[in-house]
């Protein structure tokens, strides 16, 4: 078990995310933005790998505008050495990336320009991997996407999109049930045919669940892993208790952490905490977790 957080450091000075507007867009202006970012990554990468968080998703902001039809740049080929060498770095410290792109990302939308921008969003998304040097461990999320009115369909539409999707990108996607529309057992039938791991989610388990108690989810979700996925990655967080339904808390309950710990043993699982403070509750997480047999927090 390997523990992680999203996208950003809060205690770095920099971002990986630092992105502009289209109407900025120039080559310039791209490659100063990637040029920054990634070495924003690399410094995220040796942070964390120094403090033992083996598990880190990359934002989906690296590249600014990557998948817009506007960005002819090559940026891929232009930065191909800096890929290559903080991908070097994951494989030192033994380190698992995802990433997870946005919620505009919607492969089963009625709207024909919205899913041909969505299959686009992907293949970046698999590029970004695909440079870094990494396996099929590291895995794009992706939700089913909006009902639309007819939640039948609106599966047959993920089915059918996904299946034209190109090899390089289908064999990194992972698909997560969500809080309102697709519960665990509904991207578990997905999983029956498409073949697609599935990302367990705590949270949405516990807002929009189909029965399961956390060892039946988790072991339900450890029967769509292949020997080539990697461990599962499951998703932990906890409400916010103020805030809408939904939203997540800004730092660890460290109570809720610890029985989660104890309810999911024995499954082994790569854990990503969508908690708001980041670094901050994964270091936490760490120390709540020593002398569990499944934390990994160095290089094997």
């Amino acid at each position: 078990m390997r523990i992680g957080y999203p996208c950003i450091h809060l205690g770095l000075p920099c971002r990986p995310s630092r992105t502009f507007r289209l109407a900025s867009l120039s080559e310039e202006r791209l490659y100063a933005t990637v040029e920054g970012n990634l070495a924003c990554l690399e410094e995220i990468v040796r942070w964390n790998a120094a403090h033992g968080l083996l598990f880190l998703r990359i934002t989906s902001d690296l590249v600014p505008l990557a998948s817009h039809p506007d960005n002819r740049f090559p940026w891929a080929e232009a930065f191909a050495p800096q890929f290559a060498k903080i991908g070097e770095l994951i494989h030192r410290y033994g380190m698992r990336i995802s990433m997870h792109p946005g919620q505009y990302t919607l492969l089963n939308s009625p709207r024909a320009e919205v899913v041909t921008a969505a299959r686009e969003e992907l293949r970046y998304h698999a590029t970004v991997l695909e440079l870094l040097g990494l396996d099929r461990t590291a895995k794009i999320q992706i939700h089913v996407g909006g009902v639309y009115g007819d939640k039948g369909r609106a599966v047959e539409r993920f089915v059918h999109e996904v299946e034209g999707l190109p090899p390089a990108v289908r064999q990194r996607l992972a698909v997560e049930h969500d809080e309102r529309l697709f519960t665990l057992e509904d991207v578990l039938a997905i999983s029956r045919r498409t073949g697609f791991p599935v990302v367990f989610d705590s949270f949405h388990h516990h807002l929009h669940g189909d029965g399961r108690s956390l060892a039946e989810a988790l072991a339900a979700q450890a029967e769509t892993w292949g020997p080539g996925d990697g461990l599962p990655i499951v998703d932990y967080s906890s409400p916010l208790p103020t805030g809408r339904r939904g939203s997540h808390a800004k730092a660890l309950d460290e109570a809720d952490f610890a029985r989660f710990l104890r309810e999911s043993r024995p499954h082994d699982f790569d854990l990503m905490l969508e908690v708001k403070d980041k670094e901050r509750s994964a270091l936490r997480a760490l120390e709540l977790a020593r002398g569990d047999e499944r934390l990994v927090t160095e290089a094997r």
